[in-house]
């Protein structure tokens, strides 16, 4: 399967809470890496719908072993004709990625590359 250049995205299920869009489940990160042969990624700014949101949830999808991240940038999200509101700003997608690179460390996996 992943050599066809199949990839499954945890985007969220639908729940009666209204805190987030949707509730990343970061536990199916690694259940579905355990029961498949399929690199899993998040997209955690689906899920949060609020740009305060997405850095900690892209943080928990990374520390549950997601292979990778989808996160909406925006030059200014705030004129963003659409997702402007999950948009993050370049300057603050470079500085989650420095977390994550801190968090990962040294010589860890690229994100996209499995263990």
């Amino acid at each position: 399967h992943a050599e066809a250049g199949l990839v499954l995205c945890e985007r969220g299920i639908r729940t009666f809470d209204d805190a987030l869009r949707f509730t990343l489940d970061v536990g199916a990160i690694p259940v579905l890496q355990e029961r498949c042969a399929l690199p899993v990624i998040a997209d955690p700014s689906h899920a949060a719908g609020k740009r305060s949101l997405v850095p900690p949830l892209a943080r928990a999808s990374v520390a549950a072993g997601a292979c990778g991240l989808i996160v909406e940038v925006h030059p200014e999200p705030e004129k963003a004709w659409c997702d402007g509101a999950q948009s993050l700003s370049p300057e603050e997608f470079r500085t989650l990625m420095r977390d994550i690179e801190r968090f990962v460390g040294p010589g860890a996996r690229p994100l996209g590359q499995r263990a």
